[in-house]
């Protein structure tokens, strides 16, 4: 968090529409009810106004009404939820859930980007970045799912919104080798989050 911003009226998001991080940013302010005003970035243009609150240049970054910017796209969800947590996505929130969204961020992150962009890790092939380092956190999950809805229980937790953007992603790389792959219990899990009006609210361009 960076200090001593101008104050708002409003809480501030910069976002971008497909980035994943922006994308479970968006999820738990939405469910939350928390009223901010959302700016679109262009990322090969990014503004100026954004760069001085997080210089980084990443999405999503948040800036509240009294001037304190959070630019982690977690710390959002965790601010959200704790201004309002109707569903109870932070009650459900454990230090299991909390391991699983690191190994999202971490190996499965890195996994997901040589798959969806192999001709920049040519070290392996592209089915190997899928089948190989991809598929360990997709059996964790499919693993929990096959006895469960949703990763930490029959409700939605945190852990959920923070992944779900990420399994969207690597889908999307190849959608008909995703339909007839075995991760049966993922598919119904990552259905139900495609099609809720929670992922469409906060997809409307």
């Amino acid at each position: 968090m960076l200090q001593n911003k101008p104050r708002l009226n409003t809480p501030r998001l910069y976002t971008f529409r497909r980035c994943p991080y922006a994308i479970r940013a968006r999820l738990a302010i939405q469910v939350s009810g928390v009223r901010v005003e959302e700016i679109e970035v262009k990322l090969s243009d990014k503004p100026a106004a954004m760069l001085a609150l997080s210089p980084k240049g990443t999405v999503p970054v948040l800036q509240l009404t009294d001037g304190t910017v959070i630019d982690e796209s977690l710390h959002i969800m965790h601010w959200a939820l704790k201004q309002h947590d109707p569903d109870a996505w932070l009650t459900r929130h454990d230090e299991h859930a909390e391991a699983l969204i690191n190994s999202n961020d971490g190996d499965f992150k890195a996994a997901l980007d040589r798959y969806k962009y192999p001709d920049r890790f040519p070290e392996q092939s592209q089915e190997h970045y899928r089948d190989v380092d991809a598929a360990v956190f997709l059996c964790e999950l499919e693993l929990r799912l096959l006895s469960q809805r949703f990763l930490c229980g029959n409700d939605i937790s945190l852990a959920d919104a923070a992944i779900f953007p990420f399994v969207r992603q690597l889908i999307a790389v190849d959608a008909d080798w995703f339909s007839a792959s075995p991760y049966t219990a993922l598919m119904r899990w990552h259905e139900t989050w495609r099609a809720s009006a929670l992922f469409q609210a906060v997809m409307k361009k």
